[in-house]
């Protein structure tokens, strides 16, 4: 009997190390996977939109882009990354600011290349390395970071930002984080214009503390995507899966917010969840042109009574008040 014993010991023993080390080897997997790139560096090419406006904004800008990475003292924010317009180094201008919210277990180091993109249109862009972004708090202090070094004399941004003009861009968990980041914090009040790609529904929202729609009060370009990774069909929150952000949400959220605030929702036809931060570049891009730089031509896509998103086939489910 002893015998028997101490051959099952040995054999649990030896199941339990074997667990042990096939633990280890998936979160070294992890860690390791969670350093690479996410996103290919013109990822942009591979979607390609019907419409002028979309497919232009889509695009590069006509801004050579440099970038810098500044360790942070804060753990959860862990680097600090910016791009911006290589001409900064030489010119006195002023360049509109957008601070970029990550996605659950997703850092800027991630997808470097849209924020790459995106500040090639005249953008200063920043991020983090924050994985867990939901509660607004380390945006707030990236962007009390940049504005730090825009009154720096000694510092590459030294009045190069235009605090006038500061957006702020978020998907799915960082969605949530965008609408806290402009609602909860106190620097708010700095922000000018927000865009969402699948902010999560307020009742998975309460993950992370939640947020309160009808308290944002500057321009918001909500969006989504279609797939059932987006919207399952179901209706109770309580008892069933939503999807991340299903069309119930998207009309909530535009309901809430006053009706004095431009706001604009809308649905990509066919897409996941997944596909949202690449399928919503264009009208996003073209959305902070016109917010932050009176970009008129870029507005064309999104406002007014003939605007292109209302005749295009890749969107659906919209609804605007300008």
């Amino acid at each position: 009997m002893k015998k028997i014993l101490k051959i099952v010991g040995i054999v649990i023993f030896g199941i339990i190390i074997l667990i042990v080390l096939v633990v280890g080897f998936l979160l070294i997997k992890n860690y390791i996977d969670s350093q690479k790139p996410w996103l290919e560096k013109d990822y942009y090419t591979q979607f390609q939109p019907d419409l002028e406006l979309e497919k232009k904004y889509a695009g590069l800008g006509d801004y050579e882009v440099s970038g810098m990475v500044v360790k942070s003292g804060d753990k959860t924010i862990g680097n600090i990354r910016i791009w911006y317009p290589s001409e900064m180094e030489n010119r006195q201008n002023r360049y509109p600011l957008i601070v970029v919210v990550n996605g659950s277990n997703t850092a800027a180091l991630n997808y470097e290349p849209y924020f790459e993109r995106l500040a090639s249109w005249g953008f200063v862009v920043v991020g983090n390395d924050d994985r867990q972004a939901g509660t607004g708090i380390s945006t707030s202090q990236t962007l009390d970071y940049m504005l730090e070094q825009n009154q720096n004399p000694g510092n590459l941004f030294y009045e190069k930002i235009d605090t006038q003009n500061i957006g702020i861009a978020g998907y799915s968990q960082g969605g949530v984080g965008a609408v806290r980041a402009v609602t909860e914090c106190e620097n708010s009040g700095l922000y000018k214009a927000i865009f969402t790609g699948s902010v999560a529904h307020s009742y998975l929202a309460q993950m992370w503390g939640g947020y309160d729609a009808s308290n944002v009060s500057i321009p918001w370009f909500m969006t989504a995507a279609t797939g059932t990774s987006d919207d399952t069909g179901a209706t109770d929150a309580a008892t069933e899966w939503l999807g991340v952000a299903p069309l119930s949400s998207l009309v909530e959220n535009y309901n809430a917010m006053p009706d004095s605030v431009f706001k604009l929702r809308a649905r990509v036809a066919g897409a996941e969840h997944a596909e949202i931060q690449m399928k919503t570049d264009g009208y996003m891009t073209a959305w902070m042109l016109y917010q932050l730089q009176g970009d008129e031509e870029a507005g064309k896509s999104l406002t007014g009574e003939n605007a292109e998103i209302l005749h295009n086939a890749n969107w659906q489910d919209i609804e605007k008040n300008r």
